[in-house]
Order: C-alpha cells, then structure tokens, then sequence
C-alpha cells in the first residue's frame, strides 16, 4: 500500500520539476565556436551561428555585442517561436590584418536560466601578398 503511494508521490514530483524546468525560452546553438582556420588577408569574414528555439515561449535575442570593433554581428530583429531556427551573423575585417585572432561575441537573451551566451570565432589572417 505505501509502495503505491510513494510511487504516485515520485511521479507527481517528477511531472512538477520536470514542467518546470521546460517553461519559457530556451536556446540551443549547433556550436559555439566557429574556426576560420588559416584565411587570405581581405577575405570574406562572414560566419553564421546557427540556433534554435528549443523552449515553449518566444526567444528574444536581447543585444549581441562583439568584445571589439574588427568584428561586427548582426542579430534576428523579430523574437522566435518555440521549435524556429534563426542565426546570428558576424562579420570579422580580415583586411589589413594578419596574424591569429580570438573575439568573443556575447548574446543577451531573454532566457530565464543562463541568459548570457558567449560566442567565439578564431583563426589566422595571412599576410597581404
């Protein structure tokens, strides 16, 4: 009788912390790092960071700031729906530069747990021929 009991009780808590924790937005990046690998000096910097919205709420990327003015990301302007792909774009200046790099490009969301997501790109810039 107590074996019955104590089961519905662990099942009633597990729906409760299991609802719980899949309420509102979520993110989920394919990766958060892209390598650029070894580059021509102004060559197309372009790279994409694709994602999606794996939560039950719509996803707003908030602000996406790049930890220096070489690289420049661009950010969806309209929230995503739950189960949606989006991207977010950025744009290293490879011209007139050479040698390896790191950036970090920070991503402000209105995710309830972890709100703050911290992309990287690196790679090396070969000299201008």
């Amino acid at each position: 009788m107590y074996t019955k009991f104590y089961f519905s009780l662990f099942l009633l808590l597990t729906g409760f912390v299991l609802s719980a924790q899949q309420k509102g937005p979520k993110i989920f990046f394919e990766t958060t790092l892209i390598d650029y690998g070894t580059v021509e000096n102004d060559s197309d910097g372009k790279r994409t960071f694709s994602f999606q919205n794996t939560g039950d709420a719509d996803l707003i990327i908030k602000n996406v700031q790049s930890s220096c003015g070489c690289t420049i990301p661009k950010k969806p302007e309209n929230p995503i729906a739950p189960g949606e792909k989006s991207e977010i774009i950025v744009q290293y200046d490879t011209k007139n530069r050479q040698g390896p790099f790191r950036k970090t490009i920070t991503v402000t969301t209105n995710v309830e747990e972890n709100p703050i997501i911290a992309l990287k790109i690196k790679g090396t810039v070969l000299p201008k021929q």
